[in-house]
């Protein structure tokens, strides 16, 4: 009965992710940016951020992973170096500097739609 319980548990819990799929074979969702108001601080991984370098912020991706990052709304992508945290507003997957921002197209949206796949 336990066993039951747990399953159900698990499978119900499992339901609840917003990303589908794998890194490997891609998941979709919301990308926003963020700039000036965080230059010159520290990331969550220590370093200083710098708005004119090619990172992002991912809730559980590993510090150094590079992930290629497509702007769906236009197919422009840019490979980004995951540096810090977040982002932390509901819906989305990746936060971009603004360098990596400008890359996609993305500076006067400000979000956008975006696919998400690992760098090997």
């Amino acid at each position: 009965m336990r066993f039951y319980i747990f399953f159900a548990v698990v499978l119900l819990l499992s339901a609840c992710s917003t990303q589908r799929g794998s890194l490997d074979t891609g998941i979709s969702g919301q990308a926003s940016w963020y700039g000036a108001q965080h230059h010159g601080k520290k990331t969550a991984s220590g370093e200083t951020f710098n708005q004119h370098a090619l990172t992002a912020a991912h809730r559980t991706l590993p510090f150094g992973t590079r992930v290629k990052v497509t702007n769906t709304l236009n197919n422009q992508s840019v490979i980004v170096r995951i540096n810090d945290r977040g982002p932390y507003a509901k819906g989305r997957i990746i936060d971009l500097s603004r360098a990596a921002a400008e890359k996609i197209n993305m500076i006067h949206s400000g979000v956008v739609p975006v696919r998400l796949h690992t760098v090997r």
